[in-house]
């Protein structure tokens, strides 16, 4: 839980400023600005017959308007022919027939001409929203360290989500509402003004500027009761979340009932925050009715007093009042349609901010792909002089030289800290060097592809993170293609194998979240089978072993003292007994080499950091904490 809250409720107003949501923003970007990028995001959608297809619906979409004018003309007509009653009455009826035919006839086609519309566009809108999401995320992924260092999952997760979302909407609502209904207000204005009388087009431009100008002033006042609605919102299903998450440590302290009590208080602060919500949207939509039926009653008062004058007929006024309601019908979204607007500018334009930034770590122009080497020996790693240093640090890497031979083993170790986990990062260029440069097989890491080179590199990593999957997805991760021999072939290497066999699904098994199913050493075993199977020129081994058994560790050990032959291998390790037979040992201390040499030598050396280390692991002195 997010804990106790004193002094009973708390206003709503004081967690709507605590808890307020990315979606309680209200300052956009500029309209043309947002509009601008709006359209880019189409054209490079891909949709199908893009062209005719945006023709195509805007014309359909302004057809239906101006059919919806048209119509209630055609039953005025049908209502005068009625009204004039001259003739025999078989002609009356069936001129008044007719024309209501026509009515008919012309409101269908009215009503179906933006169907037909959406179901043309729609597949623009689709392949928009596709694309944007798919460009967001893939663009999110290629982004450097540094971001997803700093990144909330959740958050961006959601940004993305609402942005491709919020295309979709403004394209449908912009395009295909309120844009038209505003080609709809000058026809029906023109056709009022040129059929009966000006003051006719006047009253329907007033009456329509007012409704607009009424609604936006208080959709904006409710825009607060919103803000504090969904912080309310929020604050609730944060508690229960929390609550939920933390079951064990609830249950553990007998906590049941100060939980259920602080989600009741939550639930209470969004009920009276909703119900406010709720009685100004009953404000807006009453405010709405009366400016609609002022209007309309004013045009059929108008009406009426020229249909006494003889210079309409009643169907006339008929048309007037018809033309009205289907210009006001609309509107009748226009508060919803306004916050919605404003709030999908916001979301796609924060969508946008991700793909508008440049990841620190880029392929170069002229990157070329790194060559494998032609035997199997591994590929050598050398670092030139490199420097770095984190924001977030006092110390970074400073001055940091040394070339791994290739086929050899290069142990780091050193206190937490000391740049060890720095290193690795440069070397799989996860990082560049702010100094010097980092060379793969002679190849300046910046010069290379970064594709090429993390295919020459693999990675076990103290905390192995898995997929969703099963456990063969997992494994082959590395190398998809691979044969399902070669799969197990690897698992038999990491001394996974018999575990696999003895599941009930064996290598479908599905790991879960983060591979939160398996045990720490399980897991390290298949992140290291998957490491094996994507058969690499440079092996790096950050705490590999560190979650495995004694007995386990020593199997792996083995394993891996075998998996090295024929590749270069970094090594970072805890204990020291692990790497003594390492080619070499590079010893770090706030960022710099302080020692380097074989396990003997270093052992040898009195006074010096390793020796030291080493004699607190063998000597019953408490182990250091040395992993990074």
């Amino acid at each position: 839980m997010r804990g106790e809250r004193s002094g009973g409720r708390r206003d709503p107003m004081v967690k709507a400023q605590q808890a307020g949501s990315p979606q309680d923003k209200t300052d956009g970007p500029p309209t043309l600005t947002a509009l601008a990028d709006l359209a880019r995001l189409v054209a490079r959608s891909g949709a199908p017959h893009l062209k005719l297809r945006l023709i195509s619906a805007i014309l359909l979409t302004l057809a239906g308007k101006g059919l919806g004018v048209m119509a209630p003309l055609v039953l005025g007509a049908a209502v005068n022919r009625l009204a004039a009653g001259q003739g025999a009455a078989t002609a009356v009826g069936l001129g008044f027939a007719a024309f209501a035919i026509g009515w008919t006839v012309v409101r269908f086609l009215s009503a179906a001409s933006p169907l037909i519309s959406d179901v043309v566009f729609a597949p623009v809108r689709a392949a928009a929203q596709r694309a944007t999401a798919a460009e967001a995320f893939a663009h999110a992924l290629s982004l450097s360290l540094d971001f997803h260092q700093t990144k909330r999952s959740g958050a961006l997760s959601r940004t993305m989500d609402r942005g491709s979302r919020a295309v979709d909407f403004l394209l449908r609502i912009l395009a295909f509402n309120l844009v038209p209904t505003g080609v709809e207000l000058v026809l029906a204005a023109g056709v009022l003004g040129a059929k009966y009388d000006w003051r006719f087009a006047a009253v329907a431009v007033v009456v329509v500027v007012i409704y607009t100008a009424a609604t936006f002033a208080m959709s904006n006042w409710r825009l607060e009761h919103r803000r504090i609605m969904n912080a309310a919102d929020s604050e609730a299903a944060g508690v229960s979340v929390d609550a939920l998450l933390n079951y064990e440590t609830v249950k553990s302290f007998g906590a049941e009932t100060r939980a259920a009590q602080t989600y009741d208080r939550a639930l209470g602060d969004y009920a009276e925050a909703s119900l406010k919500a709720n009685s100004s949207l009953n404000m807006l939509n009453g405010m709405q009715a009366l400016v609609m039926n002022l209007g309309l009653g004013v045009m059929a008062v108008m009406a009426g007093f020229e249909a006494a004058a003889g210079r309409m007929g009643p169907g006339d006024v008929t048309a007037a009042v018809l033309i009205m309601i289907s210009l006001y019908a609309p509107l009748n979204i226009l508060g919803f349609a306004y916050r919605e607007i404003r709030q999908s500018f916001i979301d796609m334009e924060e969508m946008l901010k991700v793909t508008r930034q440049t990841p620190q770590v880029a392929d170069a122009p002229n990157a070329v792909a790194l060559p494998r080497p032609v035997d199997a020996r591994g590929a050598s790693v050398a670092f030139e002089a490199v420097g770095f240093r984190h924001d977030a640090r006092a110390n970074g890497l400073e001055d940091v030289s040394f070339y791994a031979a290739p086929g050899t083993t290069t142990a780091l170790v050193g206190p937490s800290g000391a740049g060890k986990s720095t290193i690795v990062k440069l070397a799989l260029r996860l990082l560049d060097p702010q100094e010097g440069r980092v060379l793969i097989d002679g190849h300046d890491a910046r010069d290379v592809t970064q594709a090429s080179l993390r295919s020459a590199v693999a990675l076990v990593p103290q905390d192995v993170a898995l997929f969703n999957d099963t456990l063969a997805a997992n494994i082959a991760f590395a190398r998809p293609e691979a044969y399902e021999a070669q799969v197990w072939a690897a698992a038999e290497a990491a001394e996974l194998a018999d575990f696999i066999r003895g599941l009930p699904d064996g290598m479908q098994t599905k790991v879960g979240e983060r591979g939160l199913k398996l045990s720490g050493g399980e897991r390290q075993r298949v992140g290291i089978a998957r490491a094996l199977l994507a058969d690499p020129c440079i092996l790096i081994l950050d705490e590999a072993t560190s979650a495995l058994d004694s007995r386990t560790e020593a199997a792996i050990q083995k394993t891996l003292r075998k998996a090295r032959n024929g590749r270069t291998t970094l090594v970072v390790a805890h204990r020291l007994s692990t790497v003594a037979d390492a080619d070499q040992i590079l010893v770090l201390k706030a960022g710099r080499i302080v020692e380097r040499g074989g396990h003997h030598e270093l052992v040898a050396r009195q006074g010096g950091e390793y020796a030291a280390l080493w004699r607190k692991q063998t000597r019953g002195g408490k182990t250091p904490q040395m992993a990074d």
